[in-house]
């Protein structure tokens, strides 16, 4: 598989959607993830991230201006205990739900689907890391609409184990910008990994399109002691 550049496919799209990362640094000693929300509408882009516990949420900037939260508000990150959770929607809930009663990732999910946002059926991504004893593995997944069609929901479960240094993996929501927004294709894309978190977290950024860019989370933990450092940026606030 093509190694890609995480510059380069931000870039290069105008509207990946909601986009997660996983991956380990190119050392080999952290465990990496990054999280983006964009928006097109005013609702969308009336958004930050804020901490919460050890995950995070996200929140309006301007209450006032908040039409709909079902589908914006949520929280994106939660840990159980060795476990961190990322996803785009309140389906991090349901997974830290279900393995807490030692459900798998793909069982957890099992009971979700797409969000109900007809034409876009925009597709569920979630990822789960797990670090334990000095070892490190992940899992990605994505709940989409069969080609549109709301009658049908596809399940797609990546697993990565002892993932490689310099390495990780980039799942979005959305091909490109459209309406209605085609939606993600193919396994999650291989790209490369091999900056510290400031300089990671600047690179993802600086790429997201300008308009549409809302908020971003990185998170680096250390996989040998468990001691994580995080990144928030957020266009408004």
């Amino acid at each position: 598989m093509k190694m890609n550049k995480m510059a380069t496919e931000l870039s290069s799209n105008a509207y990946p959607g909601r986009g997660i990362v996983i991956g380990k640094s190119a050392d080999g000693t952290q465990a990496v993830t990054a999280y983006f929300i964009m928006g097109r509408s005013e609702n969308s882009r009336n958004r930050v991230f804020v901490e919460d516990g050890e995950g995070i949420r996200t929140q309006a900037f301007d209450p006032s201006k908040l039409t709909d939260p079902s589908l914006i508000i949520y929280a994106p990150v939660r840990v159980l205990g060795n476990k961190t959770i990322v996803t785009n929607g309140d389906q991090t809930d349901t997974i830290y739900e279900g393995m807490d009663i030692q459900l798998s990732f793909e069982q957890s999910l099992r009971s979700r689907e797409f969000e109900p946002d007809a034409p876009n059926y925009t597709p569920r991504i979630s990822g789960i890391m797990h670090i334990e004893n000095g070892s490190y593995n992940y899992a990605m997944s994505i709940l989409k609409s069969n080609n549109g069609n709301p009658d049908a929901c596809n399940r797609y479960t990546f697993a990565y184990e002892n993932p490689v240094a310099g390495e990780g993996h980039f799942i979005h929501t959305y091909m490109h910008d459209g309406n209605p927004l085609p939606s993600f294709e193919g396994e999650p894309k291989l790209v490369e990994i091999n900056e510290d978190i400031d300089t990671f977290t600047n690179t993802l950024w600086n790429n997201l399109n300008a308009d549409n860019k809302v908020s971003l989370f990185v998170r680096y933990i250390d996989i040998a002691t468990g001691k994580c450092e995080t990144r928030i940026v957020n266009a408004r606030g």
